[in-house]
C-alpha cells in the first residue's frame, strides 16, 4: 500500500505562508512593496516588539471596497493576470502571496481609501483570508494602513524560535535603509514601541539618502552617475522594443576611495529594477575593479541600481525576491567594468550654491583663517600649463598649473604608474644568478609559481628562484619583495607589492626633469587619485582657494 497521500490545501498554504512570511522584517518587507506599487511616496511603520505587531500606513491610490473584500484571498493579486505577465512584471509585488500569508499567520485588518473617494472602509480577516464581516465606513486619508497583531501567535513553535527582539529590530532596520536607497522619492516614518526611532527623508537619488543612513558618510564624499546600457544609444531594428531599450541602464553611487571605505562589505549593493537583491556574479566584478583604489582590508561603498527590461529578468528565483536569473549575463558584466572604471576617472562635482546661500555666507563670513580644503580634480585630463617647480620635503612634488596647485606624493604616484603597467603586461624573465630564499613553505612556493616564476628546490628548507618580474631585476631588495610576495593569498595583491618596492622612494631627491616626466606619466594612468593600497596621491588646491585664504575675494563662488 503506498504511503505517499495529497496534503490537504490548507497544510500546503501553510508551508508557503512559512516561507513568505519568517519574520518582521518579512511583514516590512512585503506590506512595502504593496505600498510603493501603490504609488505612495510617503510611508509610516510602527512595531510593537513585544507583542510581535506593526502597522505600515502609506499615502498610495487606495483599494476599492470590492478589493479589500478579496485581498487576503489565497493567490489574489492585481499585478498579473496569466502566464505571459509573469515575462513582464514591472511591481515588486505579483504572488498574491503577502496578505494571506499574514491571515493565517497573525491578526489581519487593512483600512483603506481609494483616490476620489470620500470615504473609506475597514476589513479584518480570518485565517482563510476571507473578510469576517462586510467593511465598515471610516474615516481615514487617501491611502492604505495594514495592520498585523501578534505574529506567529498560532505557532508557538515558531514564536519561541525566533531570533531576539535587538536582532529583529536590526533586521527590520536594515529592510527599511535598503527600500529607502531603492525608492529615493519616499520618505520614511518608522516608530519603534511607540517612539520615534527612525525618519529617512525623500531625495532626488541615492547620494541624497546614503548620508541620512551611515553618519559617517557626507555627501561630498560620493560621486552619482547614470549610464546607458548601450553607450552609443543603439536600439533594436524593432519599434516595439525601442522603449524597453531605453529602459536599459546603470546607475551607480560610489564612495570616493581617496575618502571613504567600511571596514565590513555591508554597503555593496545591488539593486535590479527597484528591489535589493543578492548577486555574486556582479558583486564580485564590482570588488575586483575596486579592489586596488583602497586601503588593505577595507571594503567599497558601492551602490549599482540596474535598470532592465522585464522580458530580460525572471524573479522566480527565490521566495522572498532576493534573487533573480538576468538574461546575457555575460555582457551585463563588461558594462558594468566599463562604467566603473570611467567613474574612476571623473572628477567630483564641486559644491554649487544657489543666489540665496551666496548671500548668506557673504554675510556670515568670518574675519578669521580661512581652510584651504582639498580639491578633487580630473587628473586625467592633460594640463598643456602643468609645470614641476619645486620638490618639497623630498617626498612631495609641487606642481603649478593655471587653475592653481598641486602637491604629488612622488612614491605613490610612481607606484601606479608600475603597477598599471605591470598588470597590462607582466613580464618574468630569466635570471643567470638564481636567489636563494630559506625556510619558504609549500603554500609560499606555489604563490610564487602562481605568478609565474621557476621556484626550484635548492637543498633542505632552500628554494632557487631562477626567474623574476623583469621589474625586480637587479632590485637590492629583491630576496625581501619574493618574501613579501610569497605571503600574498592575491595575485594582484602580489604583483601591487612588486610596484610599491619598485617605485622611487620618499627622501630620493628628483630633479626637475624627472619629476615633470612623473607627472606625466602619472596624468596618463587609468586611476590617478590613490595609489594601488588606496592611499591618496595628489592634493589640489584651487587659485580661488588661494585667493580666499589671503583675502583676495570677498564672494564666495
Amino acid at each position: 500500500m503506498s504511503n505517499i497521500q495529497t496534503l490537504p490545501l490548507e497544510v500546503v498554504h501553510l508551508i508557503a505562508a512559512g516561507e513568505v512570511i519568517d519574520s518582521l522584517a518579512a511583514v516590512v518587507r512585503e506590506l512595502a512593496e504593496n505600498a510603493i506599487d501603490a504609488q505612495a511616496n510617503r510611508i509610516v511603520v510602527n512595531v510593537w516588539t513585544d507583542s510581535l505587531s506593526m502597522q505600515v500606513s502609506d499615502n498610495g491610490c487606495g483599494m476599492a471596497i470590492a478589493d479589500l473584500m478579496q485581498a487576503a484571498t489565497p493567490h489574489s493579486t492585481s499585478k498579473i493576470s496569466n502566464a505571459a505577465d509573469l515575462r513582464q512584471i514591472r511591481s515588486l509585488g505579483f504572488r498574491g502571496e503577502a496578505l494571506y500569508s499574514l491571515a493565517q499567520l497573525a491578526d489581519l485588518s487593512i483600512c483603506s481609501r481609494p483616490k476620489l473617494e470620500p470615504v473609506g472602509y475597514q476589513a479584518h480577516y480570518d485565517q482563510s483570508g476571507a473578510v469576517n464581516e462586510r467593511p465598515k465606513v471610516i474615516a481615514i486619508a487617501t491611502g492604505t494602513v495594514v495592520t498585523v497583531k501578534q505574529l506567529f501567535k498560532r505557532y508557538p513553535n515558531r514564536q519561541q524560535s525566533l531570533p531576539s527582539a535587538a536582532q529583529q529590530i536590526r533586521k527590520v532596520q536594515l529592510q527599511v535603509q535598503h527600500m529607502a536607497i531603492a525608492h529615493p522619492h519616499i520618505s520614511w516614518q518608522i516608530y519603534l514601541d511607540d517612539r520615534d526611532w527612525l525618519s529617512i527623508w525623500a531625495g532626488a537619488n541615492v547620494s541624497e539618502i546614503l548620508p541620512q543612513i551611515v553618519n559617517s558618510i557626507q555627501p561630498y564624499d560620493l560621486l552619482y552617475k547614470h549610464f546607458d546600457f548601450f553607450p552609443n544609444h543603439s536600439l533594436h531594428q524593432n519599434p516595439e522594443t525601442q522603449i524597453e531599450n531605453q529602459r536599459e541602464s546603470i546607475t551607480i553611487t560610489l564612495g570616493l576611495p581617496s575618502r571613504i571605505s567600511r571596514p565590513r562589505l555591508d554597503w555593496l549593493k545591488i539593486i535590479l529594477n527597484g528591489r535589493v537583491i543578492n548577486f555574486p556574479e556582479l558583486e564580485q566584478i564590482i570588488l575586483a575593479s575596486l579592489e586596488r583604489t583602497l586601503p588593505r582590508n577595507r571594503f567599497p561603498i558601492c551602490i549599482v541600481q540596474l535598470d532592465l527590461p522585464c522580458d530580460r529578468i525572471d524573479w522566480n528565483r527565490h521566495p522572498a525576491k532576493t534573487e533573480a536569473y538576468i538574461q546575457d549575463l555575460a555582457a551585463l558584466q563588461s558594462r558594468l567594468k566599463e562604467c566603473l572604471a570611467e567613474m574612476l576617472k571623473i572628477p567630483n562635482t564641486p559644491v554649487t550654491y544657489t543666489n540665496a546661500t551666496n548671500e548668506l555666507l557673504r554675510a556670515a563670513e568670518r574675519k578669521t583663517a580661512y581652510l584651504v580644503p582639498a580639491k578633487r580634480e580630473n587628473f586625467n585630463q592633460s594640463h598643456p600649463s602643468i609645470k614641476a617647480i619645486a620638490q618639497v620635503l623630498r617626498t612631495y612634488i609641487l606642481a603649478e598649473h593655471a587653475g592653481g596647485l598641486w602637491l604629488v606624493e612622488q612614491h605613490v604616484a610612481h607606484e601606479r604608474v608600475i603597477f598599471e603597467r605591470i598588470e597590462a603586461q607582466w613580464q618574468v624573465v630569466e635570471i643567470e644568478q638564481p636567489i636563494l630564499l630559506k625556510n619558504l613553505d609549500d603554500d609560499g612556493v606555489a604563490r610564487l609559481q602562481a605568478l609565474g616564476l621557476e621556484v626550484v628546490a635548492f637543498g633542505t628548507q632552500i628554494w632557487a628562484v631562477r626567474s623574476l618580474p623583469e621589474i625586480l631585476v637587479g632590485h637590492r631588495d629583491c630576496e625581501l619583495i619574493l618574501r613579501e610576495m610569497s605571503q600574498q593569498d592575491d595575485p594582484t595583491l602580489a604583483r601591487a607589492t612588486a610596484a610599491c618596492r619598485s617605485a622611487i622612494r620618499n627622501g630620493e631627491v628628483l630633479d626637475l626633469a624627472t619629476m615633470g616626466d612623473l607627472l606625466s606619466q602619472w596624468q596618463q594612468t587609468r586611476n590617478p587619485h590613490t595609489c594601488p593600497h588606496g592611499r591618496p596621491i595628489c592634493l589640489a588646491i584651487d587659485q580661488t582657494d588661494l585667493a580666499k585664504f589671503f583675502h583676495r575675494n570677498w564672494l564666495i563662488k
